[in-house]
């Protein structure tokens, strides 16, 4: 501590970002980035931005990306907001929309970041405990809806780090429960089994959705989110950025995001690999007896009966394989959050659970 800190700083519990060890030779299972390089296109996208233009300021409405993402999703472009991945995003609408006096609700095991915008911003906050099975019951909300009022709703869909999706049908419960309060979905591992709620926007004022690139679209390293929503939604977005930086996205940035929004084949290949490889992962984590939630994501949550999860990620650690071990909230320590890789990857770490709940001892 400092006594040159503001009074701010000392009250701050900063997220704690996924592990990214500079080190050669590891699977890493730990960050839900896609085992696949990006598209070629973005790569040559890319090539041809990086000229003498890299002098000039880029376009601060990032035009072009909007476009390509509002094309994408059968919007306009003013309903589309940019930004320096979904956390900047997400950053800014815990400030643009969703600090009130009424509490923001979203569940008690939910994306980290989501009690550290709320300290940052000192917003009021109700925690959503998840039901028995880790779902998300609507029900739930719509019970604290009728006894008070309510300030905003955010939560993962599907939600991290369980992996586990809402119906559509649910996220439009709420959205109808919740007329003046604005709820807003993070997409950003929607595109690997979920349904998006993209297709409501035009008929809920109060839905704002939020995704980002470094999934799907494999570009983690780039730094590419955006929001969808009403225009006055996408305003007070803009209002915020404009008033914190009217820069986020660079040239190259911008570049990258149009060519791989536009590249619909190797977005549909890529995703296609993926969700089959988990299918496999699922299969060989439940024949070594772990139990698996059901995944919609480019991950999976998993726990073995007779193993605690930190010991079997010190294990894998060993033989030089990283996953996701979560230590709060208490619920979830027993499990681990494994990235989908490639099918080799997939398969080294089987082969390396197996190794470790089968000791060579025990098969003599």
């Amino acid at each position: 501590m400092s006594r040159y800190w503001s009074e701010v700083v000392h009250g701050l519990t900063p997220y704690v970002p996924g592990e990214q060890p500079m080190i050669a030779g590891l699977i890493k299972l730990n960050t839900n980035e896609c085992p696949y390089g990006p598209s070629l296109r973005v790569l040559q996208a890319i090539r041809e931005a990086a000229t003498e233009d890299l002098r000039l300021y880029p376009d601060p409405e990032a035009r072009a990306l909007k476009d390509a993402i509002a094309v994408h999703h059968g919007l306009q472009g003013e309903q589309v907001f940019v930004g320096n991945g979904s956390d900047e995003v997400l950053a800014h609408v815990f400030q643009a929309l969703l600090k009130h006096d009424a509490p923001l609700l979203f569940p008690d095991i939910s994306y980290s970041f989501y009690p550290v915008y709320a300290r940052l911003y000192d917003m009021a906050t109700r925690l959503m405990p998840l039901r028995d099975d880790f779902s998300l019951g609507v029900d739930d909300y719509l019970q604290v809806g009728r006894d008070g009022r309510v300030g905003g709703i955010i939560f993962p869909n599907p939600n991290a780090p369980t992996g586990m999706a809402l119906a559509l049908a649910e996220v439009q419960r709420l959205l109808t429960g919740f007329p003046d309060a604005v709820v807003v979905v993070d997409e950003a591992y929607v595109d690997f089994g979920a349904q998006s709620a993209a297709a409501l926007i035009d008929r809920h004022p109060n839905l704002l959705v939020v995704r980002t690139l470094s999934k799907a679209r494999a570009l983690a390293g780039l730094r590419v989110g955006y929001a969808l929503g009403h225009v006055d939604l996408i305003e007070a977005l803009v209002r915020v950025k404009d008033s914190f930086n009217s820069y986020p996205l660079d040239r190259l940035a911008i570049a990258g995001g149009v060519a791989a929004m536009q590249d619909e084949a190797w977005f549909e290949r890529t995703r296609a690999l993926i969700t089959a490889s988990r299918g496999k992962l699922v299969a060989g984590l439940q024949q070594l007896g772990f139990e698996v939630l059901p995944s919609a994501a480019n991950f999976v949550f998993a726990r073995h009966p007779r193993h605690a999860g930190t010991e079997l990620a010190a294990k894998l650690r060993e033989q030089r394989i990283l996953v996701r071990h979560f230590r709060q909230p208490e619920r979830i320590a027993p499990f681990l959050r494994i990235t989908v890789g490639t099918e080799a990857q997939c398969e080294a770490l089987l082969l390396a659970l197996a190794d470790i709940l089968q000791p060579a001892s025990a098969l003599r």
